[in-house]
């Protein structure tokens, strides 16, 4: 019989799930915040189901001798290492969809409450001051609503918004024309939004690319009067910077249930009498929190008594039996996917991705989700290969899946072409004998390299000196090469180098490469 621990709170109905399906269930809620004790248990078990108070750590994971699949009951892994759980081959599972209503609905009511000082105006009635004219409110009505992030919580709280009667406008890099126009948004750019927008909501992923995306200068842009949400990350805000545009009245005030570290039990924004503060309640509802318990209840007792897996971050929807032939090509699939996503900026239209040979042959819809999980994870970041294709269909990315019984040169062959409204980029990968995952072709370009932790992707004309002014520079930086792969389409002509290095590019480093003379671009890559 296979046993669950459960060391955060979790509902009765999702342990009587477990217990149901003939699953033994040791339901210790306090755990979660005793990771010595949990250390010493945890190798115990097959399945762990967690909250957000329970940290699976390398050091638990060491102990973890017995432990097959982790659940989390929604959709935030921050507190699993997803790469040391891969590396001993746990399954980790989350709820992706389980609390989008309650937190787009938390969002809603916070601006609100923002617009009319709501907890303000009660704090101070209830003192018994019945200051009445000093709470002048705003309508939201016919106000304009920015949206940053318009995916599926983005939506949801922009069709509310809709619904009173506000002018909607989104930026989303993800969201096409075709998807704005069905869901009632108007697409703009960031700059456009920050200036016209009334009131700003944020639903985006924390990335590296979106991290303080609302700064100083964004805040600058933005017209006076401005009031903020955040339901989303800490960290999308620069804290201190709005505090200040708080502080000189350019913004009138800030809802904020997300910060730069929680529990928050200090922070710059507590205090200010313009700013509303929440616990991180956005899934915070009864029917949030059953959803996505009895959700991860499910999920486990199905993988752990069928081995079927649904909602993983770290592999594919897909049998026991199918999971050692396919893989490698998952793995291929994803990083062909990231290589793309990695150098693709523009606003994706569509997504080729074509099978040749054996792998023509195998579970294509894992794999296509494999590709969109690596494409999507750059920008978006918490996207996994059950949520990737629902995110693509939601920004209107069209996917085309092409098989062919031949693959000319090789037994197997996976091409992944991405068009912008800029460029048409494409890559193609194989599996050999090995089980190793490698780049075969590149915009037509012959190569043989395999995927590495670190890479330089560059671009360059084909001219005597390339090589040895690239190696001199890392040279002199002390950055080792592990390997260095080369082609181009003729002699002169337009040429690429994948290189492997030990460790990571320094920003310094990479503008030196971009400085010499015939490089044309230059990415650090990671896999």
């Amino acid at each position: 019989m296979p046993k669950v621990l459960i060391s955060d709170s979790l509902s009765p109905a999702a342990v009587q799930i477990f217990k149901d399906r003939g699953i033994e269930v040791d339901f210790q809620p306090a755990l979660g915040n005793d990771k010595e004790k949990l250390a010493e248990l945890v190798g115990n078990y097959d399945g762990l189901a967690i909250r957000s108070a329970t940290k699976v750590t390398p050091k638990i994971l060491e102990k973890a001798k017995n432990l097959k699949v982790i659940g989390r009951a929604g959709i935030g892994v921050d507190n699993v290492d997803i790469p040391a759980a891969t590396a001993r081959g746990i399954i980790v599972m989350n709820t992706p969809f389980g609390n989008s209503i309650t937190t787009a609905e938390h969002a809603i009511s916070l601006m609100l409450a923002l617009a009319r000082q709501i907890p303000e105006a009660d704090r101070s009635t209830q003192a018994g001051k019945w200051e009445k004219n000093k709470f002048m409110g705003v309508e939201i009505t016919a106000k304009t609503l920015g949206v940053i992030g318009c995916g599926n919580i983005g939506s949801i709280v922009a069709d509310r918004a809709i619904g009173l009667k506000m002018k909607v406008i989104a930026y989303d890099p993800f969201l096409t024309a075709e998807r704005a126009l069905e869901i009632g948004v108007e697409k703009v750019e960031l700059d456009e939004l920050f200036k016209r927008s009334d009131f700003i909501t944020l639903h985006t992923p924390l990335t590296d690319k979106t991290r303080n995306i609302v700064d100083a200068k964004a805040l600058a842009k933005m017209k006076k009067g401005v009031r903020i949400v955040n339901c989303a990350r800490g960290g999308l805000v620069d804290e201190q910077a709005l505090v200040d545009a708080l502080n000189s009245n350019h913004v009138a005030g800030a809802a904020f249930d997300v910060f730069v570290e929680e529990p928050a039990t200090k922070n710059v924004l507590f205090g200010h009498p313009n700013v509303i503060c929440t616990p991180h309640l956005g899934a915070a509802t009864t029917e949030a929190q059953e959803n996505v318990a009895l959700q991860v209840a499910e999920q486990m007792s199905d993988y752990l008594l069928s081995g079927a897996i649904s909602n993983a971050v770290n592999f594919p929807s897909i049998t026991a039996e199918e999971a050692p032939k396919l893989k490698p090509f998952i793995a291929l699939a994803e990083k062909l996917g990231s290589f793309a996503g990695q150098l693709t900026e523009d606003p994706i239209k569509e997504i080729h991705i074509t099978y040749e040979g054996a792998v023509a042959q195998m579970k294509i819809k894992a794999l296509t989700s494999a590709v969109l999980s690596g494409l999507l994870r750059p920008m978006l970041g918490d996207v996994n290969v059950v949520s990737a294709p629902v995110i693509a269909r939601e920004r209107g990315m069209a996917v085309e899946e092409t098989t062919r019984d031949a693959a000319g040169d090789y037994d197997n062959l996976i091409t992944v072409s991405v068009m912008t409204q800029a460029q048409t980029r494409w890559v193609s990968g194989t599996v050999f004998a090995d089980g190793r995952p490698r780049i075969v072709n590149i915009k037509g370009i012959r190569m043989d390299a395999e995927f590495g932790p670190s890479m330089i992707y560059i671009t360059n004309l084909d001219k005597p000196g390339f090589i040895g002014r690239f190696s001199s520079t890392l040279g002199e930086a002390g950055i080792n090469i592990a390997t260095f792969h080369v082609g181009r389409e003729a002699p002169g002509a337009s040429a690429i180098a994948l290189i492997e290095i030990d460790g990571e590019l320094p920003a310094d480093v990479l503008a030196k490469v971009r400085a010499l003379p015939q490089v044309q671009q230059a990415k650090p890559l990671h896999f």
